[in-house]
């Protein structure tokens, strides 16, 4: 990996320089977008309470870089007691465990359903990306921690977890964890501002082909 083959220092160099032009292309995009997401996010708590009281916001511990745990923020789009629910609807899920996916699953509210749809749902991660813990573009955190990777799995933990990544963007949004992992993988490989660049512009056409995963 060319961001810590330390006998090629050369290549460490441009490594770094990727790293703070990523964090400055996060922060701008976050300063020019906010204006835009504040008033869009308290209309979105209001409708996700007036649907069903309760917290409007879900906080999930998620893996990031490093195998470090932090809190992710998303608007909440099921109902308050899904935990809960989860174990009596394990036999609807769709993927390999520790993996959770449920098609038309029950536990989601009417709001919730548009909300996922448009992946509206993961706006409070621009906090995340605020406080450093993600990226825009990155693997996407799971909600599992590293005791349940394999060797090989922790590759994708070199860099920060981001909001969108290459495997949303594939139009493969039922694939496992190690079908996704080949996907991270790949884009550690050949990650640069421009294929981050590419990656945002394909997110946004997925989000309104309603295609992908988030």
């Amino acid at each position: 990996m060319r961001f810590v083959h330390i006998s090629q220092p050369g290549i460490l160099v441009v490594g770094k320089r990727y790293l703070i032009a990523k964090r400055i292309f996060d922060l701008a995009l976050s300063a020019m977008a906010l204006p835009f997401l504040v008033p869009m996010g308290l209309m979105i708590a209001v409708l996700i309470w007036l649907d069903d009281p309760g917290p409007v916001f879900f906080r999930q511990m998620r893996t990031g870089k490093g195998g470090r745990r932090f809190a992710m923020y998303k608007f909440r789009t099921m109902v308050t007691n899904a935990e809960e629910l989860k174990a009596k609807y394990a036999h609807l899920n769709e993927l390999t465990w520790p993996d959770f996916k449920i098609t038309d699953d029950p536990r989601v509210t009417r709001i919730g359903r548009f909300l996922r749809k448009t992946s509206l749902d993961e706006l409070p991660q621009f906090l995340n990306v605020l406080k450093g813990e993600m990226s825009f573009v990155g693997p996407r955190p799971t909600s599992f921690d590293v005791t349940t990777y394999d060797l090989w799995h922790t590759e994708r933990l070199e860099v920060l977890p981001g909001i969108t990544g290459l495997w949303q963007v594939s139009g493969r949004g039922d694939i496992d964890f190690d079908q996704r992992l080949a996907l991270d993988v790949e884009y550690i490989e050949r990650q640069s501002l421009w294929f981050d660049i590419q990656i945002l512009a394909r997110t946004v056409l997925a989000v309104f082909n309603h295609r992908g995963a988030y």
